[in-house]
């Protein structure tokens, strides 16, 4: 896999926006799409299960759930259609420094971006690019679960 993949799927924090639940072209949202598609007409079925099932009681946000997930309504963090919940400086900074991921800035690990945990997962994903080339980090990232 070449950089310029690389570059399209990861933010420039390092985290993985096509693997992201709202990411456009993510497998979440096809799955998703596919599943409302699969289930349509369900919601009968499911109020009939839910008399000796109370799991199915809950149908009706599950598929309001669903619905979310089939829409993947975000083009990640490189695009103009961003839709992350998380606060992060480095959208902007890649623009003003013309970087293609955090550890690349000379002021890296700047106090601009995250907090706690997510701090610490932000500065060990760049450290990671750093040290096996981010072709191989993406790579290796793909292996583990996204959440």
């Amino acid at each position: 896999m070449e950089k310029s993949e690389v570059i399209g799927k990861l933010s420039v924090c390092g985290l993985d926006c096509s693997r992201c639940a709202d990411y456009e072209n993510s497998e979440i949202r096809s799955l998703s799409s596919k599943l409302s598609v699969l289930l349509k007409g369900y919601k009968g079925l499911a109020r009939m299960k839910a008399e000796n099932d109370p799991t199915f009681k809950g149908y009706p946000e599950f598929e309001q759930i669903l619905g979310h997930f089939a829409k993947g309504t975000c083009g990640g963090c490189r695009s103009e259609n961003v839709q992350c919940p998380l606060e992060c400086h480095a959208k902007t900074c890649r623009k003003e420094r013309n970087i293609d991921f955090c550890f690349e800035c000379d002021v890296f690990p700047c106090n601009k971006q995250f907090k706690g945990k997510l701090r610490e997962l932000w500065i060990y994903i760049n450290n990671r690019m750093k040290e096996i080339g981010v072709e191989n980090y993406y790579i290796e990232q793909s292996q583990k679960p996204r959440y």
